[in-house]
């Protein structure tokens, strides 16, 4: 019973504390967060983003021009046409042109060198005849090879005053009847021969040699006078015996005389002009040494044919090739000689020059180019 009491003693004591006590105080609340500030709205909108500006398609590539066709014409080649004496397998002095013109359009090529001719013009009137015909149809250079040819080129020349002319050999070009476009060529044969001399006077066993030429004129003469020369420089007693035919073309004639002078005792022979054929097979028959001039005449008589006096052409033709091209249509004079190369000593392959022979001659051919040696001959 007490401990009822006192439960209930205790329960009221704790309510009635409970009720002296102070309230409590509201707790404190919690300071409102701010609200955050509305965003200012710009004073100026902003700028619309333009937009990224269409890509250009890229032009059409134009197609290329077309390639315009050069304004200049390609350079002609320069046209020659020649008129020449004898046929131009002669082994002399017509084939010596043919050679030329060959030689001279291998060099340059045929785009820039062209040639014909027509040969066999023994008839001056056929030879002018042909000339004018040549001129007429626009060659650049016509040439009459032939010392014959001179009178009527003359006339010819001044029908056609801006066509280039030239003949040979001589030595005029008809500079005083008022003719501008005549050039003329000519050799100093007589080098050659001097040589062909100095050789045929070592070579001689006999003592004794001989030359056949067709007139006492020309180059041919020249050849002749120059091989006496040379031989009696080398050997002041050998007997150098000198016949003239009279005839470039027969060869019967030349036979003849070749045929005398070696009963005469002559064991060495030259001669010039188309002719010598006849005299060359008799050198060949009866094994007599021979010097060739004009052109090589080696396959003739191989075993006989000591050397050949060659004319090489083609410096004068380019020459006159290159002052047709300047304007210069004609005046000049062309003289060949070995040091211009239009001479040329061609020894024979198959026949041996002794050495100190040889020697002799090429220091005979310096000392004409040098000037130390003079042939004498006029």
């Amino acid at each position: 019973m007490k401990r009822l009491v006192f439960a209930m003693l205790l329960v009221v004591a704790v309510v009635m504390l409970a009720a002296c006590a102070a309230p409590t105080a509201a707790p404190t609340s919690a300071p409102p967060t701010a609200a955050p500030k509305p965003t200012v709205a710009p004073t100026q909108p902003p700028a619309a983003t333009k937009p990224p500006e269409a890509t250009k398609p890229p032009e059409a590539t134009k197609p290329p021009a077309p390639t315009t066709a050069p304004t200049t014409v390609a350079a002609k080649p320069f046209r020659v046409a020649v008129i020449m004496p004898s046929a131009k397998n002669d082994l002399a002095f017509s084939q010596s042109m043919v050679d030329a013109l060959t030689k001279t359009q291998t060099e340059l090529g045929k785009d820039k060198f062209e040639f014909v001719y027509t040969d066999s013009m023994g008839n001056v009137s056929d030879a002018a005849a042909a000339v004018r015909d040549y001129a007429s149809k626009g060659y650049d250079l016509v040439i009459a090879h032939g010392s014959q040819y001179g009178a009527s080129l003359a006339d010819i020349a001044k029908e056609f005053p801006k066509t280039a002319f030239a003949w040979g050999t001589a030595v005029d070009t008809f500079a005083s009847k008022g003719v501008t476009n005549i050039s003329a060529y000519t050799v100093a044969s007589d080098q050659g021969g001097y040589v062909e001399g100095v050789i045929a006077a070592k070579l001689s066993k006999s003592g004794s040699i001989g030359a056949i030429g067709p007139v006492p004129a020309g180059d041919g003469n020249l050849t002749i006078l120059g091989f006496e020369a040379g031989a009696k420089a080398t050997n002041p007693n050998i007997k150098v015996a000198k016949t003239f035919t009279n005839d470039f073309n027969n060869a019967a004639l030349m036979s003849q005389a070749a045929q005398t002078m070696i009963a005469n005792g002559a064991d060495v022979l030259t001669g010039t002009s188309q002719a010598v054929v006849g005299a060359i097979a008799v050198a060949k028959d009866k094994n007599v040494l021979w010097f060739g001039n004009q052109s090589a005449q080696t396959s003739l008589a191989p075993k006989v044919v000591v050397a050949n006096q060659v004319y090489d052409w083609s410096p004068f033709l380019k020459q006159m090739m290159d002052n047709t091209k300047a304007g210069k249509l004609g005046g000049e004079v062309m003289t060949g000689t070995f040091k211009n190369k239009v001479l040329v000593l061609q020894y024979n392959p198959e026949y041996t020059v002794p050495a100190d022979v040889k020697k002799l001659a090429d220091d005979t051919i310096q000392g004409l180019i040098d000037g130390k040696i003079q042939t004498g001959v006029k």
